[in-house]
C-alpha cells in the first residue's frame, strides 16, 4: 500500500493562501485603527463649526432625546407670524413667496435663465377651427407679452405642428368651458401679479387695425384701469357704445368680449367672478365697482386701436342642440345674468345692514 504525501505544488499553494490571509488581517487591523482615529478626530470638532441649517435639524431631532441641543440653535416651533398668508403662519416672513408668474423656465443651467420678463399677459379661449385667426392675433403681440391659450376643444398638439410660436406659449386644455371658467381657476391674482395688464380675449377678433404696444401706450396715457379696443362701426355690436368713434382717442364703457384689466383692477374683478356662473353676463355693469371713483374716468374704449368682432359661435357648437336651439341661444346666459345681479343686490343689502347694526351698537355703548 502506498503512502499519501503532499506534492510540492500543493505546498506552494498553501503558503500563498497563508500570505493572503495574513495580508488581509493586517489590512483589516490598519483600517480599524484608522476608523477609530477618525472617529475621535471628528468627535473633537465643535458643533459650532457645522452649518446652521444642520444645527437646526439636530436641534429638532434631539428635542425629545437625551442628547443636549446646542444652546444657540433655533427652535422653529416658536415661529408664528399672524401677518403671513393664511396657512403659512409657521414660516418666517422672509421665506414667503406669495406671488408667482407664468414665465417659462429652463430645467438646466444657472438660475438666471430669463432673458426677458414679459410685462403683459394675453389669454385667448380657442378651438382648433379658429387657429388661423389666432395665428394672426398672436403675431400682433411682441415678446413683451406672455400668451396663454385656453383650449375648449381638447386639441393642443396640432398647434405645435402648424405654428412655430406655439412652442413658446402656454396651453391649458379643459373641454367645453368658457374664458371666465378658465380665468377663475387659472388666473388667480397672485399668480398673474407680475403683469401690468391682462388681456382676456375671445377667438373671433379681427386685428388688422390693432397694435398692442400702441394700445398699452394709450391705456397708460388716459389712466384706464379697465378697457377694450373699439369695435368696427360697420359690424353688428351687442352694445352700440362699444363701436369705434372717429376723431377721439378713447370713450367710456367696456364690454366683456375683449377686456383688458390693470393688475389692481383684475384683483378685484377676479373676486367678483362667481365660481358657478361661467358666461360672465352682467359683469359689464359691475366693473365700475373695481376702480376708484370717478369710475367713468378709469373705464373706457380705445378708439385709435380697433378690432372686428367676427361673430363666430364656435364655442356654442361644442354642445348638442336642446329643444331646437343651439346652446348659444339658450336661457343659461340670461339665467346667470339674473342670478349675478340678485347676488350683488343681496350682498349690498347685507353690507349696509351690518353697518346699521354696528352704528346702533356704537350709539348704545356711548349712551
Amino acid at each position: 500500500m502506498g503512502i499519501l504525501s503532499r506534492s510540492p505544488t500543493y505546498s506552494r499553494r498553501s503558503e500563498d493562501n497563508g500570505m493572503k490571509l495574513l495580508a488581509t488581517a493586517l489590512f483589516s487591523v490598519t483600517l480599524a485603527f484608522s476608523l477609530v482615529y477618525l472617529f475621535h478626530l471628528c468627535g473633537s470638532l465643535r458643533l459650532a463649526s457645522l452649518p446652521q441649517n444642520l444645527l437646526r435639524s439636530i436641534a429638532i431631532s434631539n428635542r425629545h432625546s437625551d442628547i443636549a441641543a446646542p444652546v444657540h440653535a433655533i427652535d422653529i416651533s416658536k415661529i408664528w407670524v399672524p401677518s403671513n398668508p393664511k396657512g403659512a403662519e409657521r414660516l418666517p416672513a422672509g421665506i414667503i413667496a406669495s406671488e408667482s408668474d407664468l414665465y417659462l423656465r429652463r430645467l438646466w443651467g444657472t438660475l438666471k435663465d430669463l432673458k426677458k420678463k414679459p410685462r403683459y399677459l394675453v389669454t385667448f379661449t380657442v378651438g382648433y377651427k379658429q387657429r388661423h385667426n389666432i395665428d394672426a392675433c398672436v403675431k400682433k403681440f411682441s415678446d413683451n407679452f406672455t400668451i396663454v391659450l385656453f383650449h375648449y376643444d381638447g386639441r393642443t398638439s396640432e398647434w405645435d405642428d402648424e405654428f412655430e410660436w406655439s412652442n413658446n406659449v402656454i396651453h391649458i386644455s379643459v373641454q367645453k368651458q368658457t374664458k371666465w371658467w378658465y380665468a377663475k381657476r387659472f388666473l388667480y391674482p397672485d399668480i398673474v401679479a407680475r403683469y401690468d395688464y391682462i388681456f382676456m380675449w375671445d377667438e373671433d377678433l379681427g386685428v388688422d387695425h390693432f397694435d398692442a404696444e400702441e394700445y398699452i401706450n394709450m391705456v397708460k396715457k388716459h389712466g384706464l384701469e379697465i378697457s377694450q379696443p373699439g369695435l368696427d362701426p360697420e359690424k353688428v355690436c351687442t352694445w352700440q357704445i362699444t363701436k369705434k368713434r372717429e376723431h377721439v382717442e378713447v370713450h367710456k364703457f367696456v364690454e366683456i368680449m375683449a377686456p383688458v384689466f390693470s393688475r389692481d383692477a383684475w384683483r378685484c374683478v377676479w373676486h367678483m367672478i362667481q365660481n358657478d356662473l361661467v358666461h360672465g353676463w352682467g359683469l359689464d355693469f359691475a366693473l365700475r365697482r373695481c376702480v376708484e371713483e370717478p369710475a367713468y374716468e378709469k373705464i373706457g374704449i380705445v378708439d385709435t386701436q380697433w378690432i372686428v368682432h367676427q361673430l363666430i359661435p364656435s364655442l356654442g357648437s361644442q354642445e348638442k342642440e336642446e329643444g331646437g336651439k343651439s346652446p348659444g341661444q339658450g336661457d343659461r346666459c340670461y339665467m346667470e345674468w339674473a342670478m349675478f345681479e340678485r347676488r350683488v343686490d343681496e350682498a349690498e343689502k347685507e353690507y349696509f345692514k351690518s353697518l346699521q347694526v354696528q352704528t346702533s351698537s356704537n350709539s348704545t355703548t356711548l349712551h
